[in-house]
């Protein structure tokens, strides 16, 4: 059986290397020559993802936020 702890372990790990890989693919989003976007949009979501890590940090403080959905 799993401790809390393997399972935590197991979870984050899996959970932060598909963040990674996620936001790899987000920068592949900045290729002028495939798509057009402005520096407000960069800012935006750039602002949107800062948010959520603050978000996501609180949690492991016991800080309550609420959560929104990114809409550009």
């Amino acid at each position: 059986m799993e401790t809390k702890r393997e399972k935590f372990v197991r979870l984050v790990e899996a959970r932060t290397n598909k963040i990674i890989d996620m936001l790899r693919l987000l920068g592949n989003c900045s290729n002028k020559a495939n798509y057009d976007y402005t520096d407000e949009d960069v800012q935006k979501i750039f602002t949107t993802l800062e948010k959520e890590m603050k978000i996501s940090k609180s949690k492991f403080t016991s800080m309550t936020v609420e959560e929104e959905k990114f809409k550009l």
